[in-house]
């Protein structure tokens, strides 16, 4: 039998344990979100809405299909900056006229929706998306463009985002621009490089220079309408392709466009009635222990989110700290890789290395659990070869052509972060439970490297060691440590495409692997040089 037989007991303490600090932890979360919904907050809404217009959610809303499904991406970027969470830019997967699109919305009410450093990362990343899944992009927009305070942290790498349109183009992936109010400046080019255009009657300004700044440079007296506005460049300069009445009106037309894109998926589910997992997802809470520290069973978690908790394990005796299998999610085709005990062994590096390939040759997706604290270490593991298999299953990470999705579960740390397919070796999507951790290495061990080499300098150079000191810097460097793994901030900084409920998971699973087969699913036989 392939079914997965659980054996999860939530009424035990432990379990208990674990679904009240998931919970505690979604609060918190929960807070920062709705932090990022509220935009500029109730004053600025209300404003928005005096003017007649609609909020950049509520433009989303409308322009979604009826009751679909909307994925949020990055929600709570710019968490701990001096910024409004969310980067004053909602994003995210879609349906639009039945098309899977790639959605980007300027936030009016956060600084006009001015650009600042958390805003172009955010959208960095979703052209990243778009393009590496072939989702249409459609992009509204309404801001000041750059927020000018913090333009030494924005004006390089700014010009990627034109740079990504064009691209996206060029590959034959549609871009989309609706433009609902102000893009001035260098955000001009943004509906100056989208393959079509919708501008709004007395709404939509799009110039380089607005009239004082044109005045001030030419001397020459203009305004808004006759310098960019929507009739005027549906009349005269060509670049609005249609001329919209009002948002509804140019949410309708944006609709339509994405209609009449005839635009078609490279693939879909091998079934389109899968079964559901044979558990229910709320245990999902009741898994992973709060400290960390006790290990927990990834087969537990795959259970609940795979296709009848079907599951064809690879190896299953051998490398046993690394769960290996098949299965399907949501009726697509899936190998999972989960580590169960935190440390990676040769045998687990070898093993993983081997169904990678073996994932590539049959175009299999692939799905990584992330629990892990690293790859081992000390004398045995070392002459045992742990470098060279570390090595090798980072090479078939690296050069895997199938696509995979990392979902950090508990720890992810140092190089084993990087062998579970991290963010800085580009998989699809990375998602994050609020237990996950990530940093260099635990807390913990940091501080105690830090002190170890501290002292042993001390010692060396024949000076007096203050432990007093060494052990207060000890600490102030596990706390430091501590709260920059949390989850919050990693996503704050955009490290991952959201933290997401636990319950959740085989959905926002099932949106990505959706997404994901926009686009062809072809695997590799080429690697690098595996060192044996």
């Amino acid at each position: 039998m392939t079914i997965l037989q659980s054996t999860l007991d939530t009424s035990t303490p432990e379990a208990q344990a674990a679904a009240q600090a998931m919970h505690d932890s979604l609060a918190d979360i929960g807070v920062e979100v709705a932090k990022a919904v509220a935009g500029g907050g109730e004053r600025y809404t209300a404003r928005h809405h005096e003017r007649g217009k609609l909020t950049a959610r509520e433009r989303i809303e409308l322009l979604l299909d009826l009751e679909s499904p909307f994925l949020e991406l990055a929600p709570i970027a710019g968490y701990g900056s001096k910024f409004t969470v969310g980067g004053s830019v909602i994003a995210g997967i879609g349906l639009v006229s039945g098309v899977e699109c790639m959605l980007i919305a300027s936030d009016p009410t956060v600084k006009g929706g001015a650009l600042n450093p958390w805003s172009l990362r955010k959208t960095l990343r979703m052209h990243e998306v778009a393009l590496a899944n072939r989702l249409p992009v459609i992009s509204l927009v309404e801001s000041g463009g750059a927020d000018l305070p913090t333009q030494k942290d924005i004006f390089v790498p700014g010009g990627g985002s034109f740079r990504n349109l064009t691209r996206l183009s060029k590959a034959g992936i549609p871009t989309i621009a609706l433009v609902f109010g102000n893009s001035t400046a260098g955000g001009a080019y943004l509906p100056g490089m989208s393959d079509h255009v919708v501008m709004i009657e007395k709404q939509s300004k799009v110039f380089l220079a607005g009239p004082p700044l044109v005045k001030a440079a030419t001397g020459e007296v203009s305004d808004d309408e006759s310098l960019g506005g929507a009739d005027m460049h549906a009349r005269v300069s060509g670049l609005a392709d249609h001329y919209a009445r009002d948002e509804q009106d140019a949410i309708r037309i944006g609709r339509r466009i994405v209609a009449r894109l005839r635009y078609r998926k490279a693939g879909g589910p091998t079934t389109t009635e899968p079964l559901p997992p044979r558990y229910p997802a709320e245990e999902l809470l009741s898994i992973v222990p709060p400290d960390l520290k006790s290990p927990f069973d990834p087969r537990e978690v795959i259970a609940r989110i795979v296709d009848d908790s079907d599951f064809d394990e690879f190896k299953p005796l051998y490398g046993s700290s690394l769960v290996t299998g098949w299965a399907q999610l949501h009726g697509f085709p899936i190998g999972i890789l989960a580590n169960a005990r935190g440390v990676i062994f040769s045998e687990e590096a070898q093993k993983a290395t081997q169904f990678i390939q073996l994932a590539n040759r049959s175009d299999t997706p692939l799905l990584f659990l992330h629990n892990t604290t690293g790859y081992m270490v000390g004398k045995e593991y070392e002459q045992r070869g742990i470098i060279k298999h570390g090595s090798m299953m980072i090479n078939a990470v690296s050069n895997s052509t199938v696509p995979h999705i990392s979902v950090l579960l508990g720890n992810s740390y140092g190089a084993g972060h990087y062998g579970m397919c991290g963010r800085a070796y580009d998989p699809r999507f990375v998602f994050t439970w609020p237990s996950a951790r990530s940093s260099v290495m635990g807390a913990e061990q940091l501080a105690e490297v830090t002190y170890s080499v501290s002292r042993a300098s001390a010692l060396a150079q024949g000076k007096p060691f203050d432990e007093e000191g060494a052990q207060a810097v000890r600490a102030a460097i596990e706390a430091q440590i501590s709260a920059e793994a949390m989850p919050m901030v990693m996503s704050g900084m955009v490290y991952d495409d959201g933290i997401i409920d636990p319950r959740d998971t085989r959905d926002v699973l099932g949106i990505a692997l959706s997404a994901i087969h926009t686009a062809p699913v072809e695997g590799t036989s080429s690697f690098g040089v595996f060192r044996m």
